[in-house]
């Protein structure tokens, strides 16, 4: 297959949808590929999966308007058009989306797309199809004619949005909206979940059957139920509270890795103040390239003021930017403890991180900033 261009539709299978009963639009399912412009791509992607109930596709708020924002992040998006009921059983969706994830592997290296670093995010019933692909995937067909399915259709990451997860639960359309919480395993992809607790339409408890079947099973996962808002709204635009999940969805994504290919590394060091430990402070390692993530760890006086920051965890080599937030002069606390500042305290300065090499950072008192900031 050729390149695919900027905001050009392909159909998944363009010979025809196994399982297909008619030749219309509805009948071949599709991606629209939507690439991230200029030097921005960072070699993430995500396949998009607008909400509609099974029924229709909020195509705009929940499909396009969604990868052009991932495609300002430096993300490129597929928008997928999946077959719907009451045509087709949502199990026919389920093969669209797999389809869809190996299509999009198979391109990877043609559009500058790591191969994994491929997710997927999907609102309502689209974040049930998410969760039934990234809970019933395989590795491919090596021995396959069609090389699209020799290709896995294992999300990396998923990112559910008010989504269904467990239809018997929810006790509306039990037989399309298969239960995925129970199919949960350790191998199930890293998540992230959003819901609101007004949502009228689906209950966050959806979103929390996933999150709990995830928790039990030590898949990294971040979950955020926000205290208003109706459902179905997309990215939130309108609302400048709601609209934070989309800032915490791209720190998650950061954090999480999926944003770079450099690798982490692990880091010791020590941090003295006027030549000794903090009681307890935060050392935070910012890096100056914007997509790879950050590195902190709490540190006390019983550390000896020492960093030991796993390789998981770990800042990628190279230029850092280090906050270091006095907390405390007292460690371990007492029952009955004086207070020993009078706020917490910044220090910051600039380090260039060396794989292997340990970090030394020896702060003075002056004119620290005080009280707390974010990174």
């Amino acid at each position: 297959m050729n390149q695919p261009a900027h905001d050009e539709e392909i159909l998944l299978w363009p010979l025809g949808a196994p399982l297909a009963t008619g030749t219309g639009v509805i009948d071949q399912p599709a991606i629209s590929v939507h690439l991230a412009q200029g030097g921005s791509a960072n070699g993430c992607a995500v396949l998009v999966c607008p909400g509609g109930g099974y029924r229709t596709l909020a195509a705009d708020h929940e499909g396009l308007q969604v990868a052009r924002w991932f495609n300002r992040l430096g993300i490129t998006a597929f928008v997928l058009r999946y077959r719907l009921g009451e045509k087709y059983h949502s199990d026919v969706s389920l093969l669209d989306g797999k389809r869809a994830i190996r299509l999009i592997r198979s391109l990877a290296e043609s559009l500058g797309i790591s191969e994994c670093r491929i997710g997927m995010l999907g609102f309502s019933a689209g974040g049930h199809l998410t969760a039934a692909v990234g809970t019933d995937y395989d590795n491919g067909d090596p021995a396959h004619d069609d090389p699209i399915e020799r290709c896995s259709c294992r999300p990396d990451f998923l990112v559910l949005s008010y989504a269904v997860t467990n239809g018997p639960v929810r006790g509306r359309k039990a037989d399309e909206y298969t239960p995925t919480d129970t199919r949960v395993t350790a191998a199930t992809p890293p998540s992230f979940i959003m819901h609101t607790h007004e949502d009228s339409i689906v209950s966050a408890e959806q979103s929390l059957l996933f999150y709990s079947a995830l928790l039990s099973v030590g898949v990294a996962a971040e979950l955020h139920v926000f205290g208003y808002g109706e459902h179905g709204l997309g990215l939130c635009t309108g609302d400048p509270t709601l609209l934070e999940w989309t800032k915490l969805l791209h720190r998650w994504l950061r954090q999480s890795g999926f944003l770079t290919d450099c690798a982490r590394t692990a880091l010791t060091g020590q941090v003295t103040l006027d030549g000794k430990a903090m009681g307890m402070a935060w050392v935070t390692f910012i890096p100056a390239d914007p997509t790879t993530p950050i590195a902190r760890q709490k540190i006390n006086r019983g550390m000896a003021g020492g960093i030991e920051i796993p390789e998981v965890s770990g800042p990628v080599p190279g230029p850092h930017h280090v906050e270091v937030h006095h907390l405390s002069e007292r460690y371990p606390h007492e029952a009955l403890s004086p207070y020993t500042l009078n706020d917490s305290c910044c220090y910051e300065t600039d380090v260039i991180i060396r794989e292997g090499e340990p970090v030394r950072l020896e702060l003075e008192s002056g004119s620290p900033t005080p009280g707390t900031r974010q990174p």
